[in-house]
């Protein structure tokens, strides 16, 4: 009976606010449905203008009056929700770029407990495709938006609605030798290749972590809590944070890779007056660009089912060591290639990577010329919150787990159509390049004129007065400083280090675990591994409050986005090394591995972070503190398929008082100092 109260008061206190596919008037299921509920005729983004353009601390009351006690997941009529128009069977090989509207979730702005259900539905991912099976947070994908205040605390009862079936997902591995031209992986269909049993066997089992939060250990969604179908997840968030966009999505040990996608993420805005003192596009002119990509089943004729598929290759036949997924195809709120209708104006996307493994590299250009467009985009934010000021952009790179908060103004581009392309370092806007046989991503047309009442933001030269820039000589001396190094190759998937400095004298060299880096003032500093999968005895106690340096060394040639729970930290330095030196076979360095030079930090790297993206051959180092809860978290490489291959590491967080209780309380790792700053 207390279950059930509970979930009606989730439901009571959801407020459903309207998104819409279009500022210039497509409709969205939801823009619709509140525009009938208020008694009026008016279209998805007009209803839109009206329920969001009131004050972010008090929710507006048509918002309240159209919620009622339907569920954020619901149609009008309180069933499921409308699917996008298309065909019932497959009837292509290919698909047409910008054919589909933009989907813009629906926001929740909850004034009391909220529930979410996570449940099975049949979504199309363009129109020219049958319906796709997927998990989903009420009904979509990506889920509602959440969206709430600074400081004011909000529970969510995360309920498991998906009974009867395994993940609705196809896993493949494709042998692809060392040279091969066109990657397997970048061509719809299984290649002849086996399903994974494994995988074809995973249940619902499911736990939700609200990435990027400032919550206690119990309510971080642990990787190994997982709940099976009927069981809920009551997590507390506290909002203790600056406005920042975080987003949720599923966590399991040995799963996420499967389970975020078969479609269980979605965003969680927290507002506070900084921002609102911005005066920022808002309403229909504010909206998340969540972008992944994916890979598609193909029938017997060749033609696309619309069945996912995760399609990875491997390079040795007798060591299947695989290389994380990069899909063909790319989807930006749900949706293939969707195309976006503008106002020429300022709008702000809330853009997030929740990719597998791919980074991107997006780039703006003008369809009738194919040049990048320059002077229209600025970044004024990050994974933890605003930058100091606005960042002129022409590329923005964003690695899996990563955000940007992003003003673009289309004033100057009034009746354009402008694309939005993914771009490889040493490519061209816009072009196919290898292991990117698709590099569209979304389609702007502007319109011929503004709303009525134009557009009266102004750019501001200052977005966070209350920033403050983090750097080395401003830490204190009694800082922990602790090491992690990245290994993938010598027969075996990737690895995560966690390391300790030694004395050269203590251990032999070269041995197994032992590696050795050379600075940029010539010192050779020496250390052992103390550990490496997630199952390892726990070695990082950290003191709440307490500053902390972490350094990563990527001993590989593939990028790991490192992300720290808990932590909103800001990126120290990035520096180039040459780690010929480092043996993966043998795990030890048989040379140390060398600097070689100062890599660059963007501006846009330089706010507060969660995620920093560790190149190959770099070694980053961040700092921060565990502020504001305290408890058991976790660390870890944010390709999915690295994580679930045992990237991911404990990190306990005691208050100080426990902290000096703590068994050898100098296991805090002890700070520790070089002459690298590293």
């Amino acid at each position: 009976m207390e279950t059930s109260r509970r979930r009606f008061l989730g439901l009571a206190a959801a407020m459903a606010v309207t998104g819409s596919a279009s500022a210039t008037g497509t409709p969205a299921w939801a823009g619709e449905a509140h525009a009938k509920e208020a008694g009026t005729e008016q279209k998805a983004g007009a209803a839109q203008r009206a329920g969001a353009s009131q004050e972010a601390g008090a929710a507006p009351e048509a918002a309240r009056e159209s919620a009622g006690g339907r569920r954020a997941g619901q149609g009008p009529s309180g069933g499921d929700v409308p699917d996008l128009a298309g065909v019932d069977q497959p009837v292509t090989a290919t698909l047409t770029p910008f054919a589909d509207a933009l989907r813009v979730p629906p926001v929740i702005r909850p004034e009391g407990d909220l529930t979410i259900e996570m449940r099975s539905v049949a979504r199309r991912l363009h129109s020219q495709l049958p319906p796709t099976t997927l998990w989903a947070y009420e009904g979509h994908v990506p889920g509602p938006t959440i969206e709430v205040r600074r400081g004011r605390r909000l529970r969510v009862y995360w309920t498991n609605r998906i009974e009867g079936e395994n993940v609705p997902v196809t896993a493949v591995q494709v042998y692809a030798p060392v040279g091969t031209i066109t990657p397997p992986n970048t061509l719809p269909g299984r290649g002849g290749a086996v399903p994974r049993a494994d995988v074809a066997g995973i249940p619902p089992w499911l736990v939700v972590h609200l990435h990027g939060a400032v919550t206690g250990g119990g309510q971080d969604g642990w990787s190994e809590n997982g709940h099976v179908a009927g069981e809920v997840q009551i997590s507390e968030y506290l909002n203790r944070q600056p406005s920042a966009a975080l987003w949720y999505h599923d966590h399991t040990m040995h799963t996420s890779t499967w389970t975020i996608f078969a479609g269980l993420f979605g965003m969680y805005w927290i507002r506070d007056d900084e921002e609102d003192a911005l005066g920022l596009p808002s309403g229909p002119y504010e909206m998340p660009l969540i972008l992944c990509d994916r890979n598609l089943e193909t029938d017997a004729a060749g033609r696309l089912t619309g069945r996912l598929l995760h399609k990875v290759t491997f390079r040795n036949e007798i060591q299947r060591v695989t290389r994380p997924f990069e899909g063909p195809y790319t989807l930006v709120n749900g949706i293939i290639w969707p195309y976006l209708d503008v106002e020429p104006r300022w709008y702000r996307f809330r853009v997030l990577n929740a990719a597998n493994s791919r980074t991107f590299r997006l780039a703006l250009i003008d369809e009738a010329t194919g040049k990048t467009v320059t002077g229209a985009v600025k970044q004024i934010g990050t994974d933890g919150g605003l930058l100091p000021a606005p960042v002129p952009l022409e590329f923005l790179t964003l690695s899996s787990g990563e955000r940007a908060d992003v003003l673009i103004d289309f004033g100057g581009h009034a009746g354009r159509r402008l694309r939005l392309v993914n771009t490889a370092a040493d490519g061209t806007p816009g072009l196919p390049a290898p292991g990117m046989p698709h590099p569209e991503v979304m389609q702007f047309r502007v319109g011929g004129q503004a709303a009525e009442g134009g557009d009266a933001f102004r750019l501001p030269a200052v977005v966070s007065p209350s920033f403050v820039r983090t750097t080395h000589d401003s830490l204190p001396p009694d800082r922990t400083h602790r090491i992690v190094l990245t290994k993938v190759g010598g027969g075996r998937h990737s690895e995560m280090w966690e390391m300790e400095k030694v004395h050269p004298d203590s251990v032999k060299i070269p041995s197994e675990g032992v590696v050795q880096l050379k600075t940029a003032d010539g010192n050779v500093l020496t250390y052992r591994r103390i550990a490496n999968g997630p199952d390892d005895v726990v070695n990082y106690f950290a003191e709440l409050g307490a500053w902390e340096l972490w350094t990563f060394i990527n001993a590989t040639d593939f990028p790991h986005p490192m992300h720290i729970h808990l932590m909103r930290f800001q990126a120290i330095s990035r520096d180039i090394y040459d780690v010929s030196g480092f043996d993966a076979t043998l795990g030890t360095t048989l040379k140390p591995m060398a600097y070689k030079q100062a890599g660059v930090l963007t501006p846009g790297e330089q706010g507060a972070k969660d995620v920093i993206l560790v190149g190959e051959n770099e070694v980053v180092t961040v700092a921060g503190r565990f502020e504001g809860a305290t408890g058991r978290f976790a660390y870890h490489c944010h390709l999915l398929e690295h994580q679930d291959e045992g990237m991911m590491r404990p990190l306990v967080v005691y208050p100080p008082g426990i902290m000096a209780l703590h068994m050898g309380g100098a296991m805090k790792s002890g700070a520790q100092h070089d002459h690298s700053h590293m």
